[in-house]
């Protein structure tokens, strides 16, 4: 936490603050958004700061109301969403702010959910609150598009994940695949694991590779692993299902999949999820996120294979890409690269990412970015 005496530069400094804070609780809110607050005087000197730890919990406000104390009477609050106005969980955030006594809230984004919406900003101001609404807000955007997305759509935050060579190859000719990133890459996709609702991988993906599909060592969230699989031919004996009553898992095939092998999979404690189908005898990826986006999953790692990678991507549904790509060439006409199904007709005129973020760890280069949706 910065020290009691700190004193911020600018309100937009103390917004970052907020934000920083708000990052803190990725993994932990889920469903509830991340939010930060922090509590200033006239002089931007901090009296108070928190964030929303953990879902069910107190939200940020509350945290920073009470650092605060007392002092917090005349105070500005700067919050990265708009403080909730409805009973849920927890009280409302807009009447504890009011009882506060401040007399500025500084709002980096309204909340877009359907039972907030601007409700508390409303009741603020009838208290006669002053109300700034807008303050970094695109940052604020950019923290809680999955549940802005889940909460306006039905539908889940999309993160396509894959290592792939520098010639773009997935897997050998062979299908060899382990390992193409290195031992740094690997423990950043365990700590996404960690903090998303779901990883889900093709049939192919999990024949290929018996996976576990867990987070190694454990993170926030326990993940659910999601296989689709048409046909339910995923083996009683892979390790996803043989660690299906410790970690869940969700297999989700066609409505017409075996009975014999969907009731296998059932009494191995698996959960089988019957689907319609895509009109190619494949499960039908919008409906499979919108049972998702019922159960409140807000983000989903979607770690392979190529097909299932390309159904997204042919769709329209990945929102984010996390691709970590090795200083290794590999060759091979019939190596798969990350995306299969039908791809485009003609290469984009322009970049098909925003928000684009490069690093190196220890050699691998590691490219994110928002899949821009026309």
């Amino acid at each position: 936490m910065v020290p009691q005496s700190h004193r911020f530069e600018s309100p937009r400094a103390v917004m970052r603050r907020a934000l920083e804070l708000a990052s803190r609780g990725l993994g932990h809110v889920e469903p509830n958004p991340p939010v930060g607050a922090v509590i200033v005087d006239d002089n931007l000197q901090l009296l108070g700061e928190g964030y929303h730890q953990q879902f069910g919990g107190p939200h940020a406000e509350v945290h920073a109301l009470a650092a605060a104390g007392e002092s917090a009477n005349g105070a500005t609050i700067f919050v990265t969403l708009e403080p909730c106005a409805h009973h849920g969980k927890t009280p409302p955030c807009a009447d504890a702010v009011i009882r506060a006594g401040l007399k500025r809230v500084v709002v980096a984004m309204q909340d877009p959910a359907p039972h907030v919406d601007g409700s508390g900003i409303e009741r603020i101001r009838q208290a006669g609150i002053e109300v700034e609404v807008g303050l970094l807000e695109p940052e604020a955007q950019r923290l809680t598009a999955p549940f802005v997305k889940r909460i306006t759509t039905g539908r889940p935050w999309i993160i396509a994940k894959w290592a792939m060579t520098l010639d773009g190859k997935i897997a050998s000719h062979t299908t060899h695949s382990q390992w193409i990133s290195n031992a740094t890459s690997r423990q950043v996709v365990h700590q996404l694991r960690g903090r998303c609702d779901a990883v889900m991988v093709g049939i192919g993906t999990a024949l290929a590779d018996d996976p576990r599909l867990t987070a190694r060592p454990p993170g926030p969230r326990t993940a659910s692993r999601i296989v689709v699989d048409s046909r339910a031919r995923l083996p009683i004996t892979s390790q996803l299902v043989q660690t299906a009553r410790e970690t869940p898992l969700l297999v989700a095939v066609l409505d017409s999949a075996p009975d014999a092998a969907c009731a296998a999979l059932s009494d191995a404690g698996a959960e089988v999820l019957r689907l319609p189908g895509d009109g190619n005898d494949h499960v039908s990826l919008p409906a499979l996120l919108d049972e998702l986006g019922r159960r409140k999953m807000t983000n989903i790692l979607v770690e392979g294979g190529a097909g299932l990678l390309g159904g997204l991507h042919d769709a329209g549904l990945i929102d984010e890409c996390q691709v970590f790509i090795a200083p290794k060439l590999v060759g091979g006409a019939s190596a798969p690269s990350p995306l299969g199904g039908r791809g485009l007709e003609q290469i984009p005129q322009s970049g098909s990412f925003a928000h684009v973020d490069v690093e190196m760890l220890e050699g691998d280069l590691f490219v994110r970015g928002w899949v821009k949706h026309d």
